[in-house]
């Protein structure tokens, strides 16, 4: 079967050179990319940033208005560094 596709200029750029710097065709080089992309199951597709980083969510405390606190916060963490030392 003969497809045609419409590349942009930099990833048609990108697949001439991947193509010339392994030797293959350009033809070659799309087909073994549709090939591994054709045989990821859903679970392998790419996933988001969101998703990638769930996990790690909400996993850490602190105050909740630290950007719009940060010079009160950051006076507060020096003032009990310094009592820590009997400053």
């Amino acid at each position: 079967m003969t497809v045609t596709i419409k590349l942009e200029a930099p990833l048609e750029e990108r697949l001439r050179q991947r193509a010339a710097s392994t030797g293959r065709s350009t033809s070659d080089v799309v087909r073994a990319a549709l090939q591994a992309y054709l045989a990821q199951s859903d679970d392998e597709a790419p996933r988001s940033a969101y998703t990638l980083g769930e996990d790690l969510f909400g996993r850490h405390h602190g105050p909740a208005d630290l950007a719009e606190g940060r010079k009160q916060h950051a006076a507060d963490a020096w003032a009990a560094r310094h009592a820590q030392r009997g400053g």
